[in-house]
């Protein structure tokens, strides 16, 4: 990388941003990276200069961008009408700023037939935002994060089992950290310009993920299919009715084949992703 050329991440304070920040630091320093985020104390311990980045308020954002190169945008929290117009707010103000290369952590899932196919929707057309914006650009789109299956092992081992209505389909799950190892590359690597990558490791069914947590844990869980109204009405009285509908909607995706596409994330990391043998033996070293 040329000198002065400063990265800046959004949504810095969220456990995907953060981790970005320190896989960028690990490349090009921590003089070189900018923390975007809405509560600036939130993000204070990353060890970088923190500047504010609320993706509504496009006019400081502009001026928190100025003097960054490139920026990588974090697919915001919003329904799905709103995250368009809040990525396209700090898409303009990257452009005013004079900001030369995006960077998006998009997301895989189906774009139809389910009921987060809204938010997929949404983020195909924050891509097009992006493609269209005459800046470079690099896009992402994520697998499903493991980790909220590992940090949801209690409620799993107080039930015995996993079950949801993915069936017996596979899933190209992901880590965040790993994610962000492949992101800080494709932030300061011109040769991933132009790209979309699918990231995720090795697709694995529900049934396998339940012999990893397995492994890792010393559980017992089985798991077992549902149908996808019977596990969409089961979240929703669990999580309320708009958190609920979409991870329904996000395991009926895995259900329909959706998340288990080809991974690109040899070629956005420089090296194979994590393989899960590995994830869930050092899982078990932690816990023993």
């Amino acid at each position: 990388m040329s000198k002065g050329n400063t990265i800046a991440v959004a949504a810095a304070s969220g456990q995907l941003g953060a981790a970005i920040v320190q896989a960028t630091i690990d490349i090009v320093g921590a003089e070189n990276v900018v923390g975007l985020a809405r509560t600036l104390a939130k993000a204070a311990s990353l060890g970088v200069e923190v500047r504010p980045g609320d993706y509504a308020k496009r006019d400081p954002l502009t001026k928190s961008l100025e003097g960054v190169d490139t920026l990588l945008l974090v697919s915001g929290m919003d329904t799905p009408d709103k995250r368009i117009d809040l990525h396209r707010n700090v898409i303009e103000a990257a452009k005013a700023a004079g900001v030369s290369k995006i960077v998006y952590t998009s997301i895989q899932g189906a774009e139809a037939g389910t009921s987060f196919s809204p938010i997929v929707q949404s983020n195909r057309q924050t891509e097009q935002d992006i493609r269209n914006s005459g800046l470079q650009w690099v896009i992402g789109r994520n697998g499903i994060y493991i980790e909220p299956d590992v940090e949801y092992i209690e409620s799993y081992k107080q039930r015995g089992e996993i079950a949801n209505c993915a069936g017996d389909a596979k899933c190209g799950y992901t880590s965040r950290p790993e994610l962000a190892y492949a992101y800080a590359r494709m932030l300061t690597e011109p040769k991933h310009d132009g790209h979309t990558y699918d990231l995720h490791g090795t697709s694995i069914t529900q049934q396998q993920l339940a012999d990893y947590l397995n492994l890792a844990f010393g559980t017992h869980l089985t798991y077992r299919s549902m149908s996808v109204a019977k596990y969409r009405e089961e979240r929703i009285a669990e999580l309320g009715e708009f958190l609920g509908t979409i991870i329904a909607g996000i395991y009926e995706g895995i259900r329909g084949g959706a998340a288990d596409s080809e991974s690109h994330f040899a070629q956005a990391a420089g090296r194979p992703h994590q393989n899960w043998e590995a994830y869930f033996s050092q899982l078990a070293r932690d816990n023993h």
